[in-house]
């Protein structure tokens, strides 16, 4: 018996050892002075390959951390591992919103993720160190943070994702700390208008992006996703964007997260084809 039980660990702990590897990290961030928590899903066979592989950038909500999508969706690491790409989640604070505030000098968030941290990946790890290989996404606040990030960063990222975003943070005046962020509304009128998503994504990045928009039918958030939407067929800004049944909560985007990593895996052939 005590045999057998030796081999079925030693059976579980190969296995174990085939599959995604997590890492986590304190990334450092010159712009804050201080290091920001990050965690890093590495695909099944990263340590034994020789070659280099996609990221995925994925953002967390309001209230939330870079510890949410490992523990509340556990099974990133599959979508690591099927895709054959690396998922990095860094800590955005507690409502960042993923900007650079201009009334608080330590909150430089749109600095951190555009620049710093893919610069610190790409250094650490086996990426595809330019545009090609890079698309960020994320959920509500984060689901901003990837558009607003991706529209003024393109050069950065090939692709944006947003799931149940709050995309219109104007209307955010309460309770989410927006106000913290940008500051007064009438003194800095200029940031909250032009820095909302609904109004920045008429700067037209002068690099195409791949863009996936979802948002749950019963969603609080669903008339600002619709808006976005309209005023992207407006302008003429290619974009999928979808409805499905859910509301603003971790069972939508637990499922969400698999129709936005098949749609960048999808993408990242297209950028990655040999020509």
């Amino acid at each position: 018996m005590k045999c057998w039980t030796m081999v079925l660990i030693g059976l579980i702990c190969s296995e174990l050892s085939f599959g995604a590897q997590t890492d986590t990290l304190a990334v450092p961030s010159a712009s804050m002075k201080k290091k920001i928590p990050t965690v890093i899903v590495l695909p099944e066979g990263y340590q034994s390959s020789k070659q280099s592989f996609p990221v995925i950038y994925l953002l967390h909500g309001a209230g939330g951390s870079y510890r949410n999508w490992i523990t509340r969706v556990p099974h990133i690491q599959q979508l690591a591992d099927n895709n054959q790409v690396i998922i990095v989640c860094p800590d955005g604070a507690v409502t960042s919103w993923y900007f650079d505030s201009p009334v608080d000098s330590t909150m430089r968030y749109e600095t951190f993720v555009a620049k710093e941290l893919p610069d610190y990946i790409d250094q650490q790890y086996k990426t595809i160190a330019n545009r090609n290989g890079r698309v960020i996404t994320g959920l509500s606040m984060g689901g901003h943070g990837s558009l607003f990030l991706g529209f003024r960063h393109s050069n950065t990222f090939s692709g944006v994702g947003s799931m149940s975003g709050a995309l219109h943070v104007t209307v955010i005046r309460q309770g989410y700390g927006v106000e913290k962020v940008l500051g007064d509304t009438a003194i800095n009128r200029k940031y909250w208008n032009d820095w909302s998503v609904l109004n920045a994504i008429e700067q037209k990045p002068s690099d195409s992006l791949a863009i996936l928009i979802d948002c749950g039918v019963e969603d609080r958030v669903l008339p600002m996703n619709r808006a976005v939407h309209e005023k992207m067929l407006k302008l003429n800004i290619a974009h999928e964007y979808t409805e499905r049944p859910g509301n603003h909560d971790w069972k939508y985007w637990a499922n969400a997260i698999d129709y936005q990593v098949l749609y960048f895996s999808k993408h990242f052939k297209r950028m990655l084809k040999p020509s």
